[in-house]
């Protein structure tokens, strides 16, 4: 079995990845990880400007990856 993390694979090639958090902590390393694995990437966040920072420093490195503002906070229900 081939370890993947070490040697840059391409177990996610031509795949897109939507990560949500994806601009900070363990969604961002997530984004970077798949990344590697060959996946384009779009880095969801409500924090807009800290995924448009992280998706710009993916592409910099020749990854497609983009960012989009989301909030997957599920809405409240009043009883």
């Amino acid at each position: 079995m081939s370890n993947t993390a070490d040697t840059g694979g391409e177990r996610f090639a031509g795949r897109i990845a939507i990560v949500t958090g994806g601009a900070s902590g363990i969604g961002r390393a997530a984004a970077q990880r798949l990344t590697r694995e060959g996946a384009a990437v779009v880095v969801a966040d409500v924090q807009e400007a800290a995924a448009k920072e992280v998706a710009d420093a993916l592409a910099a490195q020749n990854v497609r990856a983009s960012a989009v503002a989301c909030d997957v906070t599920p809405p409240r229900i009043s009883a």
